[in-house]
């Protein structure tokens, strides 16, 4: 990573504050810059997320599961069963390693991850489709879920892919190439896609992407 600091002088910096004093007196901020980066720079507020134990944070995770079962991706794979069939990860995990797990355990809950992955995956195990919810509280810059959770939960999907085309159905990451493609915003479903690209003995490569509920790239991993 490279990081340059900018060079400004005196005189160009009072100028610049001096415009964006009169800019902001004269426009609204929308007029100078797009909405998604206005968005991105100034998100919406929100409190904080409630605990699972609590009237409001069981009802947020019901909201979020009801929403997540009749998005109409989910009811068009489930129409699909000859081809895909449907699992629900760490929905039976024993409590004993859940506590100590970091997505199914610490980072659960509401704001988080409120419900478990909901994936659909090829008979064959050749592809998989992971719709998981991110809560508000995933973030690294306010409103953008943070980039080192994305790759965690790429992490996960993807060797999910790898152990199910693995003699021994178990195995490590060897390595992880991520291009982060657009910002990852929160409080929304994606839709993780893995496909098995190699199998050679005890290794498995296996490709796959994070695309928004309107099919837009946000990462992708080679």
């Amino acid at each position: 990573m490279h990081l340059q600091h900018p060079h400004i002088t005196t005189s160009h910096a009072l100028e610049a504050v001096g415009g964006a004093v009169v800019g902001t007196a004269s426009y609204a901020l929308g007029s100078f810059y797009p909405p998604t980066v206005v968005e991105l720079a100034f998100p919406r507020s929100a409190p904080p997320s409630p605990s699972s134990d609590s009237p409001e944070g069981q009802d947020q995770v019901q909201q979020v599961e009801y929403s997540l079962n009749h998005l109409p991706q989910v009811t068009a794979y489930r129409s699909n069963a000859k081809e895909y069939y449907e699992t629900r990860p760490y929905a039976s995990y024993p409590e004993e390693k859940r506590i100590h797990s970091l997505t199914a355990g610490t980072l659960s809950g509401p704001g988080k991850f409120a419900v478990r992955p909901l994936v659909f995956a090829k008979w064959d195990e050749s592809e998989s489709v992971v719709f998981i919810h991110l809560g508000r509280s995933l973030c690294g810059h306010d409103g953008i879920v943070h980039g080192g959770l994305l790759a965690t939960i790429l992490d996960e999907t993807l060797a999910r892919t790898a152990f199910m085309n693995l003699p021994s159905k178990i195995g490590v990451t060897a390595n992880l190439n991520i291009n982060y493609k657009l910002p990852t915003k929160a409080d929304q479903f994606i839709v993780i896609k893995t496909r098995i690209a190699e199998v050679k003995g005890r290794k498995a490569t296996v490709t796959g992407q994070i695309e928004d509920l309107n099919g837009k790239v946000l990462v992708e991993v080679t």
